[in-house]
């Protein structure tokens, strides 16, 4: 499933831009739209979808589950659902998660209470290091085994509940875990509750509601999500919006680089998604959010961003859930914005594609920048924008997408001689960050 690898040579400052460009499409929305139009009814469209590696590795794993994937045309797709409980796949096969967490989540989830599973799971070495005590406790509960016992990272054997039966859960910020439960609860007998104490993402909701059959959300205090097991799924049909946190990269060039414009057309704009640009617009950031609609239960919209002096970041713990994926690129924002940037409660961010708050820090130490991490707590004692052009910035292979990017707009910034290994790992998620890079006027070097 993996790209050809090459390593990236970055020597040279942006020069100032204004453009108006469109950004990969959502990885979320659109691994969801495979997963959900597996388990429905009939036969589910799915327009512009994203066609990175995470979602090639969600294609061929449903594929290796007997659903049938024809492609219409460019990033146009046909899923012929099985319909919830009938997936099905020879024992003992193997399923390849890739790089893909949110896939290695969601599909345990509807795979723990498929009847007759009994199948190896796993993916690369990036995620089999990625801790999934959360995830089997909770599928357990639902009946699932996994084997070895007291292992709680990948590879693994997954044999499905013979006898589900919903269940109660008290969510916290990871919304692939309330997914994983939504997603076993459909098959599962009796009802399944979730009291959602954070707010989370919540795609997998947005896209089941029409299903009023099969699950309930009801707005109080804390979000309540009844799922109504045993029921069925309609088909779903929908085009994919552009990703926030993949469009989150540009914004924050933008901002940070001399006299330069921009407009990203066509994102979702999902307030679980936007944290980042709420605490930015906090901080002094001009962005606006243009012509929004609504579309297949997703607020979509034009983000428009500006050059302009931001503050020092402030970011409570209440900031994490919903802008989980942009905090690697908020570290090189409050790296490059004059005085101390401080983030609290993120210490999750340990246990993602890598440790994000160690091996940023690490990132920003090579040109210079103190940082301080302690009691769930980093502190960046920011420089403002610098020449850095003087400093040799190198990135290892971390297999981490989100490390490669932030590093990539840090490196043309500050001008600081940068080598980021491995870079292919960026097609997980955003396998147009290069040419619209390129389209900005970036200069950098391929090397393999």
């Amino acid at each position: 499933m993996s790209s050809e690898s090459f390593n990236l040579i970055i020597n040279k400052k942006i020069s100032s831009f204004k453009k108006i460009i469109k950004v990969d499409s959502d990885k979320s929305i659109s691994i969801r739209s495979f997963l959900i139009g597996a388990i429905s009814q009939n036969i589910s469209h799915v327009k512009n979808v994203l066609e990175s590696e995470d979602v090639l590795s969600t294609i061929e794993t449903l594929k290796k589950l007997n659903v049938k994937i024809k492609k219409k045309g460019p990033k146009n797709y046909k899923i012929f659902g099985k319909g919830l409980g009938s997936l099905y796949a020879k024992k003992n096969i193997k399923l390849d998660f890739g790089n893909s967490g949110t896939l290695a989540r969601l599909i345990i989830g509807i795979l723990s209470t498929t009847p007759n599973i009994d199948v190896r799971v796993g993916g690369d070495k990036s995620l089999n290091k990625r801790n999934m005590k959360k995830l089997i406790e909770l599928m357990s509960e639902f009946g699932a085994t996994f084997l070895p016992k007291n292992k709680f990272t990948f590879p693994l054997r997954i044999i499905s509940s013979s006898m589900p039966i919903g269940i109660n859960y008290k969510s916290d910020v990871s919304a692939q875990l309330k997914s994983a439960v939504i997603f076993a609860g459909l098959n599962s007998y009796g009802n399944t509750e979730i009291i959602e104490m954070e707010r989370s993402r919540d795609h997998t909701e947005n896209m089941l509601i029409k299903n009023k059959h099969s699950i309930k959300v009801i707005d109080n205090k804390y979000r309540l999500i009844e799922v109504f097991g045993k029921n069925y799924l309609n088909p779903i049909g929908l085009s994919v919006p552009g990703d926030p946190s993949s469009a989150a990269f540009f914004i924050a060039l933008t901002l940070l680089n001399n006299n330069s414009y921009i407009k990203i057309r066509n994102v979702g704009v999902n307030s679980t998604r936007s944290g980042f640009y709420r605490l930015l617009k906090k901080h002094g950031a001009q962005i606006k959010f243009e012509k929004i609609k609504n579309k297949n239960s997703e607020p979509v919209g034009d983000i428009v961003a500006r050059s302009c002096k931001l503050k020092p970041i402030k970011a409570s713990k209440d900031y994490y859930v919903n802008s989980t994926d942009e905090y690697p690129i908020l570290f090189v924002i409050a790296a490059l914005t004059k005085g101390v940037s401080v983030f609290k409660g993120i210490k999750e961010l340990a246990n993602k594609e890598s440790n994000r708050i160690k091996e940023m820090q690490n990132v920003i130490k090579q040109i210079g920048i103190k940082s301080v991490f302690s009691k769930n707590e980093l502190k960046i004692f920011g420089k403002g924008i610098i020449d850095a052009s003087n400093k040799r910035v190198i990135v290892r292979n971390l297999g981490d997408h989100r490390i490669c990017m932030s590093s990539f707009v840090l490196a043309i910034l500050t001008g600081a001689k940068t080598k980021i290994d491995n870079f292919e790992t960026v097609n997980t998620s955003s396998p147009s960050f290069l040419k619209i890079m390129k389209s900005l006027g970036v200069k950098f070097e391929k090397k393999n």
